[in-house]
Formats: structure tokens, C-alpha cells, sequence
């Protein structure tokens, strides 16, 4: 495992190659809300799907929608920015991913738990930049690399001609909200959450916005 003080992140595009090292991660970031939506006894967990939405490559969680940071060669870190105009096409490529993976008789229950939880983390509008899918390797959480994935995601933002930086925290992460705090972003709103299913319980969400001058 790399020395997370030895060396800053180097930060690149990914690849649809790094989908056994990034799903982890990315499903890191919100599990009990993946679960709860992609998680379906007897066909599929959550991972299975993402990695799938992974190398298809196409909307949020596909490869191309991702940044990958690394120490030593290791992948150690994922995150995307997004706009909001992003939205249409990447719900379209959802859909599209998903009846590929679960099929007609799954897919529409798939969909309906997506857009329920849609209502607790609502898309981006239009001039937002949304950060999402953060995850960073357990044992190197709390060395830094968290601030340098969300400081090279702002800088690409700000790159693309966004100025309104936008986050959801979990209520169930303290820790990540502090972290945020730390890195400017204030609470602006807080959705409370009734969804639970056998799979996944999704907790409320709050969230956070920097504007960067």
C-alpha cells in the first residue's frame, strides 16, 4: 500500500480498465443508497451494475464521468464534476444501462427506487458544477487525499467556467460534512429520508455549496 505522506495524488482521467479498482470506491461513497436502488436479491448486487455502467463508459457512472487519483501507481482515490445540463443524457443512458443489465422484469423497480431517491439527492440544476462519487482507500482516509480529489475537481470546474461548487453529505457522515466545511462548502438545505428496503436503509442528505470567486 503507498505512503499517502510520500507523495501528492497525480490525478488523471479514467479508463475503463480501472473499473475493479474504482467500483469499490465509488460504491464507497453511498452504499446504503446504492443498495437500496440497484441491489436486487436473486439477479444483481450494486457493484455488479456499476461496474457494467462502469465500462459502458456513458452517463454518471461511467468511466469517462470519472477522475482518478493515484499514489505509486495505485489507484487511491475517485471522484466526478458534473453540470447540471448533464442531467437529461445521463438519466437516458441510465435507463438504457440499466434494462441492459436487469432486464424487463427488473428494470422498471430499478428505476422507480432511482427516482425516489432522486428526491433526497436531487440532480444538479443548470450552472452548478456536482461533485459526487467520492471515495478514497479506508486504510488512507484522514491523510489528505479527500482535499486534494475535491481541490482538483473545484479546479476542473472552475477550468469548464463554473463558479458554483455543489455537494450532498449523508447526515450519517459527520465526518465528511466537516471535511467540507473545512474545504468552504456551507449546508444550504436538508432532505430527510423514509426509504429503506432489505437491501439498503438511505439516510437523509444535506447539501453544500462553495461559490468559488
Amino acid at each position: 500500500m503507498p505512503d499517502a505522506k510520500s507523495a501528492v495524488p497525480r490525478f488523471r482521467q479514467a479508463t475503463a480498465g480501472d473499473v475493479e479498482a474504482v467500483v469499490p470506491l465509488i460504491h464507497s461513497s453511498g452504499p446504503a443508497a446504492f443498495d437500496y436502488v440497484f441491489a436486487v436479491p436473486g439477479r444483481s448486487d450494486a457493484q455488479a451494475f456499476l461496474r457494467r455502467a462502469f465500462i459502458d463508459g456513458a452517463g454518471e457512472f461511467g468511466w469517462r464521468n470519472h477522475l482518478i487519483g493515484e499514489l505509486e501507481g495505485a489507484v487511491v482515490a475517485v471522484g466526478a464534476g458534473f453540470g447540471g445540463e448533464s442531467s437529461l443524457a445521463f438519466t437516458l443512458a441510465a435507463a438504457r444501462q440499466i434494462l441492459a443489465h436487469y432486464g424487463p422484469r427488473h428494470a422498471p423497480g430499478v428505476i422507480v427506487r432511482g427516482l425516489r431517491v432522486e428526491r433526497v439527492i436531487p440532480p444538479p440544476a443548470r450552472g452548478m458544477h456536482y461533485l459526487a462519487h467520492l471515495g478514497v482507500t479506508p486504510v488512507l482516509r484522514g491523510e489528505g487525499i479527500g482535499r486534494a480529489l475535491i481541490d482538483e475537481l473545484v479546479r476542473r470546474g472552475v477550468q469548464a467556467g463554473r463558479r458554483r461548487m455543489v455537494l450532498d453529505v449523508a447526515t450519517s457522515n459527520p465526518r465528511a460534512q466537516a471535511l467540507y466545511e473545512r474545504l468552504g462548502f456551507e449546508v444550504t438545505g436538508e432532505r430527510v429520508s423514509s426509504l429503506a428496503n432489505a437491501q439498503g436503509v438511505v439516510p437523509g442528505h444535506r447539501r453544500m455549496e462553495r461559490v468559488v470567486v
